[in-house]
């Protein structure tokens, strides 16, 4: 049988994230989403949203899957401004499933808070 291959990336909040100002916050956020934009145009990024977390117990905020290995989705995950801000950090995942099983299709994403 043959496989696709994808890496789940989970965004946590880490033990201790940055204190930002509501406008560092703001921009740390658009920044966020014009990263995962650019990494859809490139045709890395599949899909990505935020996450609930309602046990709270490791601050899920946000999933998404790539199409590349676990050690590149990390390097490219880590790129984003936020990650690098430290209000995020990162889990990624292998996920295999049967070819074709899923499919993705072609969308837009937002690139900023006005555009959600």
């Amino acid at each position: 049988m043959d496989f696709d291959r994808y890496t789940v990336v989970l965004l946590v909040t880490p033990e201790s994230p940055p204190s930002l100002s509501e406008e560092e916050a703001d921009r740390l956020q658009d920044a966020h989403l014009s990263h995962l934009a650019d990494l859809h145009d490139r045709g890395l990024l599949l899909a990505a949203g935020p996450l609930g977390d309602p046990g709270g117990q490791r601050h899920y905020r946000g999933l998404s899957i790539l199409r590349c290995e676990p050690d590149e989705a990390i390097r490219l995950k880590g790129e984003d401004p936020a990650v690098r801000a430290g209000v995020f950090e990162l889990v990624a995942m292998p996920w295999m499933l049967p070819a074709g099983a899923i499919h993705f299709t072609p969308t837009t994403f937002p690139r900023s808070t006005r555009d959600v």
